[in-house]
């Protein structure tokens, strides 16, 4: 018989799972935190209650907040069960469960007014986000796009935003004028000099209505960069049997993820902030290289076992490393095109720190999907692939397998499996990308085109004609044969 989670059951929970080692009466808000998600929950919200349950950061306690409606269903879930969140950390040879106490509320989504008044309040020193690598209005060029619609709507409103970067303007302006100082902007997400991107889209919406303004944030807030790396796929009914099946307890929505945790970060906070250094949060001058190797090695592992195993139906991540092709055509992209064009990162080795990637990916209890690997590629690809394309080329190193990469994303985005199985959408674009992956078919220089992708890379015959040759090969051959052919097996 399992047990429902919640703050009047944790000492009934199975002794097998592990509970805040605080009383919730013992907690204070520090930090407001947008995107209430999976991996916030599995990588920051851990993190704290680690500090708490050592009697640490009990005055920086996770207030939740959102921009999207949607969010409202796992809002009313969380709060079901008192803001309390059951973690299962799963590798080859263990499973452990604990639950996690560190968020104590969660603001209605989309209530502006709301979250504004709170992130006024003197007790928030600390502001985050995880909002995805598409949420940060950016050009092709990753330069803060101000013609974007949302940031229109919100420069033309701002008193009443509906972005995450409006409200934080919001939240930012009240505590100038009550005279309190600026919380610190921490990013969370996979976005390379993030700290960086987020300062430049909030002051370049600031500027749109308030350059004033704008000129103060510049001067008196903080956006630490920051390298988060936690593998941590959604949750389904798989995940709440499990935890119901094999540690007794009913969570509505539990985060289930790798152990594997890293977290490195800049330490620029003038409000303070929790001592995350004593639960294993790295702090470093410069989180450049360490963020470069991490958005290049394992992100662009990611794309690059994703379209292939999208292609050949195969469902799990760890079912596509068990398959030689996807596993020996990630070995061999890393080691010859991906790695030379990683620069050193202190105290690391790159060999290393790719074995420990293909090792994450082939833990078969984190069930992450090949679906989820594949979404959203029009945002990730200008990211994980195309620098690393971009600085081969400039270094007159090899493209063949980053040009197979880019063609295995192109036949993917057509909408069909090599099986012929319908794709169902599985990116923002799809609508907009679909076509021109079917053009391609017959001229290749179609999907090279897409200059918000590529730029003028697809100009350089270096990568264009490998280009269009594998992508050639995956429609007339499959998917299994152009890998063999790259491998040179075939």
């Amino acid at each position: 018989m399992s047990v429902k989670l919640s703050l009047a059951n944790l000492d009934a929970l199975p002794a097998n799972v592990g509970r805040p080692g605080y009383a919730r009466a013992d907690l204070s808000a520090g930090i407001l935190h947008f995107g209430v998600g999976n991996f916030h929950r599995a990588h920051q919200a851990m993190y704290l209650d680690t500090l708490m349950s050592a009697g640490k950061a009990r005055d920086w306690a996770l207030v939740g907040a959102g921009v999207f409606e949607g969010e409202k269903k796992g809002r009313a879930v969380l709060q079901a069960q008192d803001w309390l969140t059951t973690l299962v950390e799963q590798e080859a040879d263990r499973s452990e469960a604990r639950v996690l106490g560190s968020m104590i509320d969660f603001i209605k989504p989309a209530d502006a007014p709301a979250i504004i008044a709170r992130m006024a309040q003197d007790d928030i020193r600390i502001v985050s986000m995880t909002i995805t690598e598409g949420g940060y209005f950016l050009d092709s060029s990753d330069r803060f796009d101000p013609t974007h619609p949302a940031m229109v709507a919100d420069a033309a409103n701002p008193g009443t935003p509906v972005t995450v970067f409006g409200m934080i303007l919001e939240g930012l302006r009240a505590r100038r004028d009550a005279g309190l100082p600026p919380f610190t902007v921490m990013c969370c997400d996979n976005i390379p000099h993030n700290g960086v991107v987020t300062r430049n889209t909030l002051t370049g919406l600031a500027r749109m209505s308030d350059p004033a303004f704008a000129d103060w944030i510049v001067a008196n807030v903080s956006f630490p960069n920051a390298m988060v790396d936690r593998i941590t796929p959604a949750t389904t009914d798989r995940e709440r049997k499990i935890l119901a099946d094999d540690f007794g307890v009913q969570d509505g929505w539990p985060v289930f993820c790798e152990g594997f945790t890293q977290w490195v970060l800049e330490d620029d906070f003038p409000l303070g902030r929790p001592p995350f250094e004593d639960a294993g949060v790295q702090f470093v001058p410069d989180v450049a290289p360490f963020e470069l190797m991490k958005l290049r090695i394992l992100n662009g592992g990611h794309a690059t076992i994703a379209y292939p195993a999208g292609l050949m139906d195969i469902h799990f991540v760890h079912e596509a490393m068990e398959n030689d092709l996807v596993r020996a055509f990630l070995r061999k992209l890393e080691e010859t095109e991906i790695m030379p064009n990683v620069p050193p990162v202190p105290d690391t080795d790159l060999n290393d720190y790719f074995d420990l990637i293909e090792r994450r990916f082939s833990n078969p209890k984190i069930g992450d999907t090949v679906r989820r690997l594949c979404l959203d590629g029009s945002n990730r690809q200008p990211k994980f692939i195309v620098p690393t394309l971009r600085d081969a080329l400039k270094g007159d190193g090899p493209v063949e397998g980053l040009a197979l990469e880019s063609a295995l994303w192109c036949r993917y985005c057509a909408g069909t499996t090599d099986s012929g199985a319908v794709i169902e959408p599985n990116d923002p674009n799809w609508d907009a990308l679909v076509p021109v992956a079917l053009a391609a078919r017959e001229r290749p220089q179609a999907w090279l085109e897409q200059k918000a992708i590529y730029g003028d890379l697809g100009d350089d015959a270096r990568f264009a004609e490998p280009f269009a040759r594998w992508l050639g090969m995956l429609w007339d051959k499959g998917t299994a044969a152009t890998l063999r052919t790259y491998l040179g097996d075939g």
